[in-house]
């Protein structure tokens, strides 16, 4: 009777680690693609680990890993190799954000990430959202690291700043950091995804599979 039990606990639990049909772990499918789940640690805007982050592992659409893994093959050939920050997000993550940004004085991560935007006009500038494409599981944030330094590309700001820097067509770049951006814009464009304008890092998947739904499973 006792293993009977242990059996069906054990059932239950693989079960409950399942992803939804239609999602995939990143690395199962492109194990080359390098890693850093910046909303699982402590190094982010907000300055703690983010609700739904889990583990440190990279879920998103099996569609938008397969073209990933078109991005991917091509970088390597030239010694490159894309770095993912953050993939499918949970709606208990975006929840989490919308919540910090009501709280006027929490503002530890400020000179790092928004220096220049008062925290009260965080939603009026559209850096906080209710809703995040990276919910419906085929937006994904990166940038191109050289594999013989294993350094980031310089792209001109840092991921996830918040300021007019971090825009895909900010004129005051170095010559080689509109080229950084431009090869990353061009080769995500190739492989078809989608940029925003405001965040040179943000891409989603064109025709994805999930266009209305809001996912809000845990990443684990």
């Amino acid at each position: 009777m006792k293993y009977t039990v242990l059996i069906l606990l054990f059932s239950l639990f693989v079960q409950s680690q399942q992803l939804p049909k239609g999602f995939s772990y990143l690395q199962e499918i492109v194990p080359s693609i390098k890693k850093e789940l910046r909303y699982c640690s402590d190094n982010n805007f907000v300055g703690t680990a983010i609700n739904g982050y889990q583990e440190n592992t990279l879920i998103i659409t099996t569609k938008a890993a397969k073209a990933l893994s078109k991005v991917q093959g091509e970088l390597l050939k030239k010694e490159l190799s894309l770095k993912v920050f953050d993939a499918y997000r949970p709606q208990t993550a975006v929840n989490h954000f919308v919540k910090w940004a009501r709280v006027m004085n929490d503002t530890v991560m400020k000179q790092q990430y928004y220096p220049n935007v008062k925290k009260r006009q965080l939603f009026k500038k559209g850096y906080i959202s209710s809703k995040s494409g990276h919910s419906r599981g085929s937006t994904v944030d990166l940038t191109i690291i050289d594999l013989k330094t294993n350094k980031e590309l310089d792209m001109g700001s840092p991921y996830d700043f918040f300021g007019i820097s971090s825009h895909i067509l900010y004129p005051k770049l170095t010559k080689q950091q509109q080229k950084n951006r431009q090869l990353l814009q061009t080769i995500m464009r190739k492989y078809n995804f989608r940029p925003y304008s405001k965040e040179w890092w943000h891409f989603t998947l064109r025709n994805e599979p999930f266009p209305t739904t809001y996912f809000k499973f845990p990443i684990h």
